[in-house]
């Protein structure tokens, strides 16, 4: 096989990687929206794969949830068939992470087997594999949080730690693929359009954390309006005791009014790249620059039409079309910042 074939292959696999790693973040978030993250109460590495297969199996399962404040406080009316469907997206996503175990760790074998990496991609791959490792550990961590007598959802703190993992994870293994594939410099005449662009991915990474506070905390619920919140535009009364930093991760409307001003922040922050990005006509940003700003214009409707459908059937949805669209523009930023960072940079401006 030609060493051009061989990473082909290779490049296909990093990115099948990329596109499970953010079905697995989507289906973390449909598990936070639904409160189906406490359903699963024992973890089993191995025969954790199948789901009860009997009456009885599924019995012992429910008996096992209805021991957490979860079901006490808030879920005492529930039939096991409405406990089946809350297992099925928290099986779902753990099902989907073993079957990336495999689509990442046999390829691998092979590819490792067959001499198609060079030393530093090898390398590259076994720090994506204990991150991926330390990643599950945290996922695990996170669910036991809950699994209580008082709290009836996951710690805040934990379920940041587990999704800026997986922002990690998904970023790194999305630099490989793009490294795969880039094999020239570009001229790039100033810093500046780097430094804005790193400055665009750090803050979209923030405002994607947030999300994950929205969906966990449920904060559209606290404040259906737009563009003020429930008639103003500051949260002048918590929600929650605590200091701000307790407040930051459990105060629905405090987090709420981040969530959108971290979007005000972006749209004028993308904006500014906009305007630096005309400035070089011979560079590939110049091609991609309007991409951002309609990711943007579109994720700013979603977000919008998710406050005004809470509590609504069509939330859901919305929501995760809301993280797809926040994503798909968290990782095009990537792109261009490693567009940017393997170009040749001039000293001047």
């Amino acid at each position: 096989m030609s060493i051009k074939n061989a990473r082909q292959q290779v490049s296909n696999w990093l990115l099948a990687g990329v596109i499970m790693i953010i079905v697995q973040i989507l289906l973390g978030g449909i598990t936070r929206l639904t409160g189906s993250g406490l359903s699963i109460t024992e973890w089993k590495p191995l025969m954790g794969a199948f789901p009860p297969l009997s009456k009885a199996e599924w019995n012992h399962s429910f008996a096992q949830y209805q021991q957490i404040a979860q079901f006490k406080k808030l879920n005492n009316q529930f039939t096991l068939a409405d406990y089946q469907g809350l297992f099925f997206w928290e099986w779902l996503h753990r099902e989907w992470a073993r079957l990336m175990g495999l689509v990442f760790v046999l390829p691998f074998l092979w590819f490792y087997y067959k001499r198609r990496f060079d030393r530093r991609t090898r390398w590259q791959l076994v720090g994506l594999f204990m991150l991926a490792a330390l990643q599950g550990l945290a996922g695990w961590l996170m669910v036991q949080s809950g699994l209580n007598d008082t709290d009836v959802s996951v710690s805040p703190i934990r379920l940041a730690v587990h999704f800026i993992l997986a922002l990690v994870l998904l970023a790194y293994l999305f630099w490989i693929f793009l490294s795969s594939r880039m094999r020239q410099q570009s001229e790039l005449a100033s810093y500046s359009i780097r430094l804005l662009t790193a400055l665009i991915v750090f803050v979209l990474s923030i405002q994607l954390i947030y999300g994950a506070f929205m969906a966990g905390t449920h904060a559209a619920l606290y404040a259906p309006t737009w563009p003020d919140i429930n008639g103003k535009f500051l949260p002048c009364s918590p929600t929650v005791a605590g200091g701000i930093l307790q407040r930051l991760v459990n105060d629905p409307l405090l987090i709420q009014f981040v969530h959108r001003s971290l979007a005000y922040l972006l749209s004028g922050l993308t904006l500014a790249w906009y305007f630096f990005a005309r400035r070089y006509p011979a560079h590939p940003i110049y091609r991609l620059r309007c991409y951002p700003l309609l990711f943007l214009i579109i994720q700013a409707i979603l977000g919008i039409s998710c406050l005004l459908n809470s509590g609504t059937e069509r939330y859901i949805w919305l929501a995760m079309l809301h993280q797809v669209n926040g994503i798909l523009l968290w990782l095009f930023m990537t792109g261009i910042f490693c567009l940017t960072y393997r170009s040749k940079v001039q000293a001047i401006g």
